[in-house]
């Protein structure tokens, strides 16, 4: 038996390159393409619809031990490499269908949105399971910083960036290059250091049977169901508020990159040394009591008759990308020490379903 694991560091850029490209399309689907569509006129119910793409996140449970016996076989290396690579390919395909597409076909893109959902949803349970495999106890705090700053760095350009490319060069173009970009970001993952990760005899069989039973994982759900609603509740239909209050797609684009970037990163990385220094239960009180005092400002500001464009944006980046970073390492932390080694794409994926089926919820009925 060979044991042999990748640097921290190789580890940091293997998976941040990953997280990243999951952002993308994220941030393309819940942010980008909703302020799209409400500046063409298309009204909020229809506009909700966007957030069905959310249903392979909310579901990958169910065929997350399949992935997970494929990448942890019996004796051999993992294929972790290989579930990337495909995904990465299927992804971007997916992407350029929906350049074809256009934003005409609201049913389509819609389905196919929820076509590359499924591929990136099945990426990240190969990620998730090699991330917290691979990572020291001591350094996975660091590493779930560095997953959700990645995460932002991605919504940044998925949000962001591709509405500022929107704007100046149209749909088919701006789309193009979000598919290249996660081809791009794979390249870290997929490498060849890849090949000298353990190889192994493996007796443990992964299923949903075995994470369930555990009272931990019931306890990570029941946490991850509360504090996500909590969390999210009020940011359901930021985005296409910011349209009505005529803030232009191109200065959206330009807070939403640059302001999300940079404000995501700050939270992430402040997030990750909180929860060193504190422990995770304490910082996840806290950032609910700091969205709690940005949404009552929030508030505040948009009932005046001539509401403040730069307050709105301020007030909506501190609350969607700092507060909401700064806690989701928390509560990611949390998760990594709950999941079971043996399983982890299982279990970690059963808590990130529940984010999702919360985040869904929220986002169909906030547009009623």
């Amino acid at each position: 038996m060979t044991q042999q694991h990748p640097s921290n560091l190789s580890v940091f850029f293997a998976i941040g390159g990953v997280y990243v490209s999951q952002s993308i399309v994220g941030g393309l689907t819940y942010s980008g393409l909703p302020a799209i569509l409400r500046s063409s006129g298309l009204p909020l119910d229809q506009i909700g619809l966007v957030y069905l793409a959310i249903l392979p996140w909310t579901f990958k449970f169910l065929w997350s031990p399949f992935v997970e016996r494929f990448r942890l076989p019996a004796y051999g290396p993992d294929r972790s490499r290989l579930i990337v690579m495909t995904g990465g390919i299927i992804s971007a395909s997916g992407l350029i269908v929906a350049a074809h597409l256009g934003l005409s076909h609201l049913a389509m893109l819609v389905i196919c949105m929820i076509f590359i959902a499924f591929a990136v949803a099945t990426v990240d349970i190969a990620c998730d399971g090699y991330a917290i495999e691979n990572l020291s106890a001591k350094n996975r705090g660091w590493g779930n910083a560095a997953q959700v700053g990645s995460a932002y760095l991605g919504s940044a350009i998925g949000s962001g960036l591709f509405l500022i490319i929107y704007g100046h060069h149209g749909w088919k173009i701006s789309i193009i290059i979000m598919a290249i970009s996660i081809l791009l970001l794979a390249v870290p993952f997929i490498y060849p250091q890849r090949a000298h990760s353990e190889v192994r005899e493996r007796a443990h069989i992964p299923s949903l049977k075995a994470a369930i039973s555990r009272p931990p994982i019931r306890q990570g759900m029941m946490l991850c169901a509360c504090y996500v609603a909590a969390q999210k509740w009020g940011g359901a239909m930021l985005v296409p508020f910011m349209v009505d209050a005529k803030i232009s797609l191109y200065y959206l684009g330009i807070f939403n990159g640059i302001g999300g970037l940079i404000i995501g990163f700050a939270g992430a990385i402040t997030g990750g040394y909180c929860v060193k220094k504190f422990g995770s239960h304490k910082i996840l009180i806290t950032a609910l009591l700091l969205q709690l005092v940005l949404l009552i400002n929030f508030i505040l500001i948009a009932i005046q008759p001539q509401p403040s464009q730069i307050l709105i944006l301020i007030c909506a980046l501190m609350s969607s990308s700092g507060i909401m970073a700064f806690g989701f390492v928390a509560l990611y932390a949390q998760f990594m020490h709950l999941a079971d080694i043996r399983q982890a794409g299982v279990d970690f994926t059963i808590f990130q379903c529940m984010d999702s089926a919360v985040s869904m919820t929220i986002g169909v009925l906030g547009a009623r």
